[in-house]
């Protein structure tokens, strides 16, 4: 049998809001425009919260669809060239050259006088408060994403969010929580669901017993690939046009240092998780749907010898090795490898070996196996923002929503603790809580420094 999104309630609606700081304003909700094609009426209206790396390919991506109309960016850098970033190049964007590059996307709009132009914006509360937009993509840092996304939607806005979901499994309930009140569409930007026919295909092998009772699941990440000579204390003079204050938010007050921001900032755990997070999420999101564990996890996470620095600007994981295991029984490990496996599934029947861009089974002939009409068949999308379009308009549940992107996010977060702690944990997926260990606990939060608060 093929699964199918659930509906949501409601039309879509914009919502008017009020722009102060912190306010929770009861939302006016009014429908919006009934879609069409693609006429200037008709369009979802978008706005992007962090337009580097991701948050560019992603502005582009959603641009390339003619029932979008982007209209704002939001990023605390201007564009600057200082350090010698990517700007320009294709790799990195500030704000500047990201209203460049929808303004002329949109040119012969405006030249017809149909597109008044892309603004930019410094602070994301100001283009949150703006009634016109229906959307918003957010490729920030991870330790800005719950606040972001928990303040896109009480205005009433339907959000695209960059995988990992949160910093802390605190902060991810806090956003399930905030989307499904508002009663919001969500996308996690988990895009090998949609990105590779291959994985889901694999993920129905598994889930239609083609290799028997799942034992045990080998899943592998890339390492480290960025390194730094930098100290915590070590700083560098800001660059002209960047907000320094505003990019670190809720972390921590330190000076500013080219290797805490843009892609490495992955690799400081005020920000980020490591490759765990990064490359784990990927890897084990599509795990945890060849499970079907897509809104729980496992209940035993176990350190397998992973290694830390002990001095240095870069805090997260130098190599990544544990243990979980799911109530099932399922043995999961995840380890630091160059292998290209993302993940190896072994059964009592077979095993299916997959990559991002292919997988071969044991026996040979499993891999033209054909899933069957009263089958389990999993939810198909070809393209991860068309998907998110799609299911503004129809009000379907995403391939990703905001609870199954939780999960996947959750997995890896669970798992950095046991890592650092260097011990077995139990996890209960239930009430998502460590139990029996007060100090591991305590880790499944992080305090914000003020005013920033969920």
């Amino acid at each position: 049998m093929e699964s199918t999104p659930k509906k949501r309630n409601g039309l879509t609606r914009r919502t008017f809001v009020s722009a102060s700081a912190g306010s929770l304003a009861i939302p006016c909700l009014v429908p919006c425009s009934v879609f069409g094609a693609s006429a200037p009426s008709e369009r979802i209206v978008m706005g992007c919260i962090g337009v580097g790396g991701m948050g560019t390919n992603n502005m582009m991506g959603l641009m390339a669809n003619a029932d979008v109309q982007m209209v704002a960016v939001c990023d605390p850098e201007t564009g600057s060239n200082e350090y010698g970033h990517w700007y320009n190049k294709g790799g990195w964007l500030g704000r500047e050259p990201a209203i460049e590059r929808v303004n002329k996307h949109y040119e012969a709009q405006r030249e017809a006088g149909t597109f008044n132009g892309c603004k930019g914006y410094v602070d994301f509360r100001e283009l949150l408060a703006r009634s016109d937009i229906d959307a918003v993509m957010i490729a920030t840092p991870d330790h800005w994403h719950a606040i972001q996304a928990i303040a896109a939607a009480r205005a009433g806005k339907h959000i695209y969010c960059e995988k990992p979901l949160t910093l802390t499994v605190a902060e991810g309930r806090a956003v399930v929580r905030a989307a499904q009140r508002a009663n919001v569409v969500f996308q996690t930007g988990t895009h090998h669901r949609s990105a590779d026919a291959h994985l889901r295909h694999v993920c129905e092998l598994v889930r239609n017993g083609r290799i028997g009772q799942v034992k045990r699941v080998i899943s592998h990440i890339g390492p480290n690939n960025r390194t730094s000579t930098a100290n915590k204390g070590d700083s560098m003079p800001i660059p002209k046009g960047f907000d320094w204050e505003t990019w670190l938010g809720p972390a921590p007050s330190v000076p500013y240092h080219r290797d805490r921001t843009h892609y490495t900032f992955r690799f400081v755990q005020d920000y980020s998780g490591g490759q765990t997070t990064n490359l784990g999420v990927h890897a084990l999101d599509i795990v945890q749907w060849a499970l079907g564990t897509d809104r729980t996890g496992p209940v035993e996470f176990e350190d397998m010898g992973s290694e830390w620095p002990t001095d240095g600007l870069f805090d997260t994981a130098t190599k990544v090795h544990f243990r979980a295991r799911y109530s099932s029984g399922v043995e999961l490990i995840c380890q630091t490898s160059d292998s290209p496996v993302i993940a190896r599934f072994e059964g009592t029947e077979g095993t299916i070996e997959a990559t991002y861009s292919s997988y071969k089974t044991t026996p040979d002939t499993l891999k033209d196996s054909v899933i069957g009409p009263n089958e389990i068949r999993l939810y198909k999308s070809t393209n991860h923002h068309r998907n998110f379009l799609d299911c503004i308009k129809s009000r379907d549940e995403t391939i990703t929503p905001a609870e199954v992107g939780h999960r996947s996010t959750s997995l890896c977060l669970v798992a950095n603790i046991a890592m650092l702690l260097k011990r077995a944990i139990r996890w209960n997926p239930q009430t998502e809580q460590i139990v029996d260990d007060e100090r591991a606990a305590r880790m499944l939060s992080k305090p914000m420094r003020p005013p920033w608060r969920l």
